[in-house]
């Protein structure tokens, strides 16, 4: 559990504690654990993104979690809505200017480095705060299939499978216990909607999930529909 600082030292985000902390950072990571939980999980046909959709109120439509980049690349998000819509606008630019520039279609660790190299420029500079956000990017590119993580201080990370937000520690454990290196996308998605039954208050639903899939073999990212999901809960239950 995240601890508050004593007086003085996260009032600005460029000073240190003297134990070598950055507590405006820390705090960012906090909204981060306290959004709606968000799997990716990699297989070797491809990669799931799975997230918890929210609705704040029966009046109110929930905002998309999960997100295209580009036509071989997705992501999924948890943490502050705001700073999401600002960072994956970015990504999208940098993307389109990549494949104007070269021709081809931008590598996903190198998006995932430039969405981190803004997120860190954010940690050093006064009237400024951190964004409150981690994606998971899930993409395929000429290396193959690639999901990686990047959190609030901009350092990011490739997973086999790796969750943020509400619930995620119960949710890394599961999947430390059930995912192998030979799991399809089909027994990926079973497994994904299995943890987030457990991890949703309620139980999981098609109206609460959003899910992107893309495959090594078409390499084409694509949002599945409530149908397709009811589908695969009619399977699993």
């Amino acid at each position: 559990m995240f601890t508050p600082p004593g007086v003085g030292y996260d009032r600005a985000v460029a000073l240190f504690s003297p134990d070598g902390r950055l507590f405006q950072v820390e705090y960012a990571h906090e909204a981060v654990r306290k959004g709606s939980i968000t799997l990716g999980i990699k297989t070797f046909e491809g990669i799931l993104l799975v997230a918890e959709r929210r609705q704040p109120s029966n009046l109110a439509e929930s905002a998309e979690k999960i997100k295209k980049v580009d036509d071989h690349m997705g992501l999924a998000f948890s943490g502050l809505f705001g700073d999401a819509r600002v960072l994956i606008d970015d990504a999208r630019v940098y993307a389109q200017v990549y494949r104007l520039t070269y021709g081809e279609r931008i590598p996903v660790e190198l998006l995932a480095k430039r969405i981190c190299d803004i997120k860190q420029v954010y940690t050093q500079h006064g009237g400024v705060r951190p964004f409150g956000v981690s994606f998971l990017i899930g993409g395929v590119d000429r290396r193959g299939p690639h999901l990686i993580m990047t959190d609030p201080g901009g350092s990011y990370m490739s997973y086999k499978a790796t969750a943020v937000g509400a619930n995620s520690q119960m949710a890394m454990e599961l999947l430390e216990q059930m995912y192998n290196d030979k799991i399809g996308l089909e027994d990926a998605i079973s497994l994904a909607l299995r943890i987030l039954d457990k991890a949703i208050e309620g139980g999981v639903t098609p109206s609460k999930v959003e899910m992107g899939i893309i495959t090594v073999k078409d390499q084409t990212f694509r949002v599945a529909t409530q149908e397709e999901i009811a589908g695969y809960l009619s399977v699993l239950k």
